[in-house]
């Protein structure tokens, strides 16, 4: 039987490898502002990292609940618990994954209406679609500690669940 990473380290090893995507953002930015294909695959890749993090962070720690939303019951345990401002960030981190994987919809609208949002949604004309869309696009990736941002909360989360 294979012995399976620990949810810090998966999380850990995808923070260090967001730093490769986050590159290819930078560096593109800063020679022009047109998108190139290497900064569209920073942006695909640092997404699909973002949504595969947060899955996997989702599938090891649902044994915490027995049925249901696993973000929406983390959030209600964190409030609870007196840990507002994490189950504010595990919440727009759950709102932002559903909409890179989803696109336009109630996620999308109640994130692009938090008044104390953590991260930008752009706006619907730039989402992606058809059948090569991978991710919605419409959550900025590229804004600097988005990625670093998902991994620490992830890590607080997984902690404090771990203590209960």
């Amino acid at each position: 039987m294979e012995n399976l990473q620990s949810v810090p380290d998966l999380i850990e090893t995808a923070l260090a490898t967001s730093v490769t995507f986050e590159s290819s953002i930078a560096g593109v930015q800063s020679q022009s502002s047109a998108h190139t294909e290497e900064q569209l695959a920073g942006y695909i890749g640092l997404e699909l990292l973002a949504i595969d993090t947060f899955s996997l962070f989702e599938a090891r720690m649902q044994h915490h609940f027995k049925r249901g939303p696993f973000s929406k019951k983390l959030r209600a345990l964190l409030v609870d618990a007196g840990q507002a401002d994490l189950a504010d960030r595990v919440y727009q981190y759950y709102l932002a994954i559903n909409v890179l994987k989803h696109g336009n919809g109630a996620s999308y609208r109640e994130l692009r209406d938090a008044p104390n949002a953590l991260f930008a949604v752009k706006p619907t004309e730039n989402a992606r679609s058809g059948e090569d869309a991978a991710t919605s696009g419409l959550v900025d990736v590229g804004v600097p500690g988005f990625f670093a941002g998902l991994a620490k909360t992830l890590l607080e989360a997984h902690q404090f669940l771990e203590k209960r």
